[in-house]
C-alpha cells in the first residue's frame, strides 16, 4: 500500500504542475473584448473549440477532474 501512496503522491505533483502551467499560458477574458468591434466574426472567433486556446481549456478541464480524483484517492487512502 506503501508504494501506491507513492505513485498516486507523484502523480499528483504531476498533475498540479502541469496545471499551473496550461492555466498559465491560457489568455485572461479581457483579450476576448475585441468581441464587441465584430472580432468574433472571424475565423478564429467561429473555431475556438480547434484553436489552441480551445485546446488548452479542454486540456485544463481533463488535468482537473485528474486532479480530483488524484486527491480524493489519496485521501481515502489517509482515513483508514
Amino acid at each position: 500500500m506503501g508504494v501506491l501512496k507513492i505513485i498516486l503522491t507523484v502523480l499528483l505533483i504531476i498533475v498540479s504542475i502541469a496545471l499551473t502551467v496550461i492555466i498559465l499560458m491560457q489568455e485572461g477574458k479581457s483579450a476576448g473584448l475585441g468581441a464587441i468591434a465584430g472580432a468574433a466574426e472571424t475565423y478564429w472567433g467561429k473555431n475556438k473549440g480547434r484553436s489552441m486556446e480551445g485546446m488548452l481549456v479542454k486540456l485544463t478541464r481533463v488535468l482537473v477532474i485528474a486532479f480530483i480524483v488524484l486527491a480524493c484517492l489519496l485521501n481515502v487512502g489517509s482515513i483508514a
